[in-house]
Formats: C-alpha cells, structure tokens, sequence
C-alpha cells in the first residue's frame, strides 16, 4: 500500500515558511518605519518580499513534485507486478498485448490477461471484474495470482478453473467480512485458453466474449458454444464443459478481448466495429501479432475519442508458421514441428 508521508512534506517545508516569515518580518518593520527611511528602504523591502514569496512557492513545488514522483514509481512498480509486460514470444507463439483502465493516471483496472508456457503447453487467461478503474483491481489480482500458479499444477483445464473459482470465493468472503461489497454485487467473466504442442486448441469459457481467429478464411470467433455463468454469480456445475476449437494452423491468429473493445462507442452512440476492422487490417499481408495489436488499438482510441469510457484489454496470440505443421491430409497422421 502506497501511504502518504506527511512529515515528510512537512519537514521539506519548513525552510520555505521560515523564509517567507523573515519576509514578512522585514516588510512590517520597513513599514513601521517608512516615513523616516525613505522610498529607498521601501522598494528594496517590497523586492525582499516578493523575491521570498516567488522562492517559497519553488521549493514548495519542488518538495511536491519529488513526493508525486517517488509515489508515481511505488504506483507503476506495484501495478507491474500485477499486469505483468508479456514477452514477444511465448512458448513459440508471438504475443502482443495491451489493456487500459477508465481511471485516468492508472494502468491497470478490471481487465486483465497472462500467457503462459507450461508442461501442459501455452495456457492463457483473459478476464473482466465487475466495475472498472482501480476498485476491481484487488478482484482482478485474486484471479491472476491464482492462474499464474494453477496453469503449471494443473493436468486439466477445468481444474485451472476450479482453482480460480476457489480462490475468488476466497476473495469474496474476505470483502464481504469487511463489509465491502454484499453477496453477489462482485463477479469476473474470464476464459481459459489453451494450446497444445500439436496446436490443438480448448478453451473454458465463463460468460467471456469468445475470441477471434484470424488467418486462412473468414474472420469469425473461434467457437459459438454456450459460455458457462461467470465465477461469483453462481456455483460452477459438477461437470465443467472444455471446448474443443479445432487447431490453430500456420499464420492463423487469435484476438482475445473484452468487452470494453466491443461496446465502445463513438460520438454518435455506435459500437466498436470489431470483426471488420479485424478483417480489414489482416487483408493484403500476414496477420503479425504487433501489426494487429497496432491496428486495433489505433482504430478503437480513434473510434473513442482517445478516453473509453470503460475498461479495455486486447490480447494476440499468433503462429507464425514456424511453431505447428500445417493440417494433414485426410488418412494422414498430424506431424508437430516445433522450433528448433
């Protein structure tokens, strides 16, 4: 916890204020004794005064801007550790990410994302925590400090999600005891992604936008399954549902998101067009993970004005061919090729 330091300021102050107090001394004796000193002592006096004054105001600022930067760097180092800057590639796939919180001067909020390389292969999250801006960031780092150790324990994706859920609960009762947030007012939609090392692809999804694939064919999500409820808005069922979303082939990408990008609007009420930006900025050359992530980041603060109104994250996970063979033949086995 960042905790102002008052006596600190205090002290910094000090010698401004006793400057400006001999100031105020001088002026009051000059004028006491004005008529008998001349306009010489006067003009002189009223320099002294205003010269004090003009100092006190520049070590004041000073002192201020030194504790703004010192409280700025214990912020961005803090906020570093919680949304984590993804490597360019991870476990051969290139990665580009990026999210904004609505609180102005924050970095991170209620949306959040991790990639990571596991035995069990790349494994990613992508989550939205009721509200936004910095009061759903003690939610959001509940999840992703759970993940982060869940994604290398756990076989299974479902038992990724059960660890989460757990661990959310946790955080749920916590608030709750101190009387933050009632039963049910605090939830985050979230879906699991993983990657195997033959590029076959499953996801368990809980009430989150399904993502994008882009590359060979028509941009379209990468499945339509029915999501489950999102963790803390109802139990999960006995049994969690894993999709299975094909594979993910040669140059295919996939853009996962919030829903901060697509309900984004513009001036005149309209909604982020998402899908077609996505197709057009992958027409005419390969779809590179920083290339759309500049696309679609340049094209949504457009549409926005440069302030969304809520909070937004996009994640690009991309196989650049050198990761995954391309699809077999029919009656031919699959050949992985990884890199060497």
């Amino acid at each position: 916890m960042i905790r102002p330091q008052p006596k600190r300021r205090a002290l910094a102050l000090v010698p401004s204020v006793l400057w400006g107090a001999v100031a105020v001394i001088c002026w009051l004796i000059v004028g006491i004794t004005g008529d008998r000193s001349g306009t010489g002592i006067r003009t002189a006096a009223t320099a002294l005064f205003f010269g004090a004054g003009a100092g006190l105001v520049l070590h004041a600022r000073r002192a201020l801007l030194r504790e703004l930067r010192r409280t700025w760097d214990i912020a961005a180092t803090a906020q570093g550790v919680l949304v984590r800057p993804l490597p360019p590639r991870v476990g051969g796939l290139d990665v580009a990410a990026v999210q904004r919180s609505a609180d102005p001067g924050a970095v991170i909020g209620g949306d959040v994302y991790e990639v990571l390389d596991t035995e069990h292969g790349v494994r990613a999250l992508i989550g939205d925590v009721r509200g936004h801006g910095l009061t759903a960031v003690p939610a959001a780092a509940a999840v992703l400090g759970c993940f982060r150790e869940a994604a290398h324990e756990e076989y299974e994706l479902h038992g990724v999600l059960r660890r989460v859920d757990r661990a959310f609960a946790r955080h749920l009762r916590h608030r709750a005891q101190e009387g933050r947030h009632p039963a049910g007012e605090e939830f985050v939609t979230l879906l699991l992604l993983e990657i195997r090392g033959d590029g076959v692809l499953r996801a368990v999804n809980c009430a989150h936008p399904w993502p994008y694939r882009v590359g060979v064919g028509p941009t379209r999500p990468l499945s339509e399954a029915e999501p489950l409820p999102p963790l803390g808005a109802f139990p999960l069922p006995e049994h969690i549902p894993v999709t299975h979303c094909g594979r993910m082939r040669p140059d295919d990408a996939l853009i996962l998101h919030t829903d901060g990008v697509t309900e984004a609007r513009d001036d005149r009420g309209r909604p982020f067009p998402l899908p077609e930006t996505l197709t057009g900025a992958a027409r005419g050359r390969p779809p590179t993970a920083r290339y759309l992530l500049h696309a679609l980041d340049s094209a949504l603060l457009h549409h926005t004005g440069g302030s969304p109104s809520d909070d937004t994250a996009l994640l690009i996970l991309h196989n650049d061919a050198r990761l995954f063979a391309p699809l077999p033949v029919p009656g031919q086995a699959p050949v992985a090729h990884p890199i060497p």
